[in-house]
């Protein structure tokens, strides 16, 4: 019984002195260490809490998808087609734009007043020059503005922390003024107005209202509870408004988030002035413009269009998704026309070097065009494309309304 004892635990001395060997064999160590590293690699990523709700920042370095002929967009722009319901087409006559470009940063905008503070700023995360506004009061446009029946509101948005250290939200209001030189109070100020707002915790709402007698049950005012619709601190937002009449519609980036056919039912009702107030955000791209074009007409009879609805961000030649609208109308005009045949010509303003701008709006007109073939399926070649640069402004280079009717696109029938 001693003897097979003694020669179990020889055995067992062998195979434990065998594992040993193997585990310092380099060859074995070294496959060992490879299939760890293939293992590793083949695990999908964990996301961490971190990603969740971090701002979108441009890059500034676009890569080659965002080039012409490129068949998708770069990582940080949003594809067009998600803007496939997306029927907003802004005004073609810009009465009214401001980037805040010209003014210092840390002053106070010219073109606005205001009953507390805000300032122009910079940011790291987002380019361009931004009016910044932390308070419960407002900030206004000093001068009325001159509105017809038709005509839209555009403007870029960040909701930032407030006084209390959270998101705080903030409202825009169109309105009707009392006061053409100074600040109208209350919570429905002036003849009447529409108030569209973002709460502290994200929800968007909007409120209508027509002050007097002629206005009594007319008000309106309602919130949308889709969650995806929700803003978030330090997120950029494009909000456009389209006024035709009495209907009112709003868009938020992609989505339309509010229709209203009869918000204004009151022929006295004429807006002449918007204003930012009550909470916290950065504001930029603010930008009114009149008359609904007739794209199709233009084109078929006089043989141009002139586009101020087709939008690129500062130097750079990708097209902005809030550009499909437009480009949906163009589309449609060559779609029911198939014998047309059109030059696509970029413009742009004086800012900056001459042969950089022409550089620049040829690559945008390349640009128009590839998404014309990418997006909307159009034959490429029924498009020309062409650039002039800062060569044939339509209106001075002296403030940023000018500079934004030089930025354009033309579509000249061949």
């Amino acid at each position: 019984m001693k003897t097979i004892l003694n020669w179990a635990f020889a055995a067992l001395i062998l195979v434990s002195a065998g594992n040993v060997t193997a585990q310092l064999n380099p060859k074995k160590l070294l496959q060992k260490k490879a299939n760890e590293i293939i293992n590793k690699k083949e695990q999908p990523p964990v996301k961490t809490s971190e990603n969740k709700e971090k701002p979108e920042v441009k890059d500034e370095n676009a890569n080659a998808a965002n080039k012409p002929g490129a068949d998708k967009p770069s990582n940080n722009q949003v594809a067009l087609q998600t803007y496939s319901k997306f029927d907003f087409v802004p005004g073609d006559k810009v009465v009214f734009f401001d980037d805040f470009s010209q003014g210092n940063v840390g002053d106070f905008p010219a073109a606005w007043n205001t009953n507390g503070s805000g300032e122009v700023v910079t940011t790291n995360l987002f380019p361009g020059r931004w009016l910044k506004f932390v308070s419960r009061d407002a900030i206004w446009t000093d001068q009325l503005l001159n509105l017809p029946e038709n005509y839209t509101i555009e403007f870029d948005i960040i909701p930032i922390k407030g006084t209390e250290g959270g998101m705080a939200g903030y409202g825009f209001r169109l309105m009707q003024s009392i006061n053409a030189k100074a600040f109208d109070h209350g919570s429905v100020p002036g003849k009447a107005g529409l108030y569209f707002g973002c709460e502290y915790f994200g929800r968007p709402g909007y409120r209508t209202y027509i002050n007097g007698k002629e206005g009594e049950g007319l008000g309106l005012s309602g919130t949308n509870e889709e969650k995806s619709y929700y803003q978030k601190e330090n997120q950029l937002y494009h909000i456009a408004i389209w006024i035709q009449k009495s209907r009112v519609r709003v868009y938020q980036n992609e989505n339309k988030i509010f229709d209203l056919p009869k918000a204004f039912p009151v022929s006295s009702v004429k807006m002449d002035r918007i204003r930012f107030e009550n909470g916290a955000a950065m504001v930029s791209n603010v930008r009114i413009a009149v008359g609904a074009p007739d794209m199709r007409s233009k084109l078929l009879t006089e043989g141009k269009i002139v586009s101020y609805g087709i939008y690129f961000d500062v130097n750079k030649d990708a097209v902005k998704p809030e550009s499909y609208g437009s480009l949906k109308e163009i589309a449609a005009i060559l779609n029911e026309n198939p014998d047309v045949k059109i030059r696509i010509v970029g413009h742009t303003d004086a800012d900056g070097a001459d042969d950089a701008n022409l550089e620049l709006s040829k690559r945008r007109s390349a640009s128009v065009k590839n998404e014309l073939v990418t997006t909307f399926k159009i034959d490429p070649s029924r498009m020309e494309t062409d650039g002039k640069g800062e060569a044939q402004p339509v209106a001075a280079n002296d403030s940023p309304s000018n500079k934004a009717l030089n930025r354009r696109v033309e579509f000249i029938k061949l």
